[in-house]
């Protein structure tokens, strides 16, 4: 007799773990403390249920309860960000991104930050052309007019983003020199934070404004990708 055997129920999560989660995520940057009546507004959950949570994440450093009854984040999430940020390598996300990107058009690509008054580019993959520009990480260049200065002298400001309403990704040619073009587009880190300038280049006979066209979907697509992996939120403009 051939006794069947029962399917394995799939996976599942655990509701009251995930009701905590959502609480500690209600807390938002800038709040000191936060009362009982505010939490319940911002997660949707009743006031018993989350006093409930509460009381165990107090019990494991995840939340401290003020004499007032409000609540403020305790110190085991300092610690695991700590934690976090010693295991986080951005080489292992930038890095696949750049080789994606070189794989896709051809061309040089890179990530730049602003370092005072130049930009210093972070990490690069060669185009395997050997007409390219010859940069290499650690390398600074100027500030200037390319497509790459104009999105880290943008963004490193949020507000000033916002109001520049810029198409991404931006592209121009000659600006640093008269035989390379560039095309770059921001990349963020946590929340708005931002992370760099992430960017094209290659020689302007090979690299012209028809070429950018068709690697500009692959470049914004690529960024996005590459924030969410680095935590952050992308913020494209409408392509141009």
């Amino acid at each position: 007799m051939t006794i069947p055997i029962r399917p394995k129920a799939p996976m599942e999560g655990v509701a009251s773990v995930g009701r905590a989660l959502t609480l500690l995520s209600a807390f938002r940057k800038g709040d000191d403390a936060v009362t009982l009546a505010e939490l319940a507004a911002r997660t949707g959950l009743v006031k018993p249920t989350i006093m409930r949570l509460a009381i165990t994440l107090e019990e494991h450093g995840y939340l401290i309860r003020l004499p007032d009854g409000a609540y403020r984040l305790g110190a085991e999430l300092f610690r695991l960000g700590s934690v976090y940020q010693q295991s986080f390598r951005v080489e292992a996300h930038v890095m696949p991104a750049l080789e994606r990107l070189v794989a896709a058009t051809g061309e040089s690509a890179s990530l730049y930050v602003r370092s005072g008054t130049q930009r210093l580019c972070l990490f690069r993959v060669d185009s395997p052309h050997a007409l390219r520009l010859h940069v290499r990480q650690g390398d600074m260049r100027p500030m200037d007019e390319s497509a790459t200065a104009q999105v880290l002298h943008t963004f490193e400001n949020p507000a000033t983003a916002r109001a520049a309403g810029l198409a991404l990704p931006i592209y121009t040619s000659g600006a640093t020199d008269p035989h390379i073009a560039s095309m770059a587009t921001p990349v963020f880190g946590p929340g708005e934070s931002f992370a760099g300038a992430l960017s094209i280049t290659g020689p302007v006979t090979r690299f012209n404004r028809e070429a950018a066209e068709r690697a500009a979907g692959t470049l914004l697509q690529v960024a996005a990708e590459l924030t969410r992996a680095l935590g952050g939120v992308f913020l494209p403009g409408p392509a141009g």
